[in-house]
């Protein structure tokens, strides 16, 4: 009997996925405050509008105060912790653990158009959203030419 898999990109979308995941985890530079030394990596969305790029960062369980943003040299960079549990006495056994402990860190160059100076972070719900700027396009103008 054959059987037809209806999602066959379902698979390749996971697997590129997992690709860049180990990548940005790995491949930002030799700092040992980089992803190489991060526990794990929050799941980042990005969206551009005319004016401004929005990143929301899933950081669930995270007080948002806690997480430092920082701009340096065009660098975006998000970190802090999770902190495991504290267990109580008569805590039930674990029996699944998924979500992830220990130090975060992701890193996003960004492009030359952005308002440095202008960008905010807030935090609602377990998502940490940095809204950054984009800086007003010079129009160009027309030049009269006189005799």
């Amino acid at each position: 009997m054959i059987v037809r898999y209806q999602q066959p990109w379902a698979l390749h979308r996971e697997l590129l996925r997992e690709v860049n995941r180990v990548f940005d985890r790995t491949g930002a530079d030799d700092d040992a405050s980089t992803g190489a030394t991060a526990q794990w990596s929050p799941a980042v969305d990005i969206d551009e509008y005319s004016d401004r790029f929005v990143l929301r960062a899933d950081v669930p369980g995270i007080d948002p105060a806690s997480v430092e943003v920082t701009l340096d040299k065009g660098v975006l960079t998000l970190s802090g912790a999770r902190e495991q549990a504290v267990v109580e006495a008569n805590a039930p056994e674990h029996r699944r653990v998924e979500r992830a402990n220990g130090r975060f860190h992701r890193r996003f160059t960004l492009p030359d158009t952005v308002d440095s100076d202008s960008v905010s972070a807030s935090g609602k719900h377990g998502v940490l959203e940095v809204v950054i700027p984009k800086r007003p396009q010079v129009q160009p103008r027309r030049i009269a030419v006189t005799h």
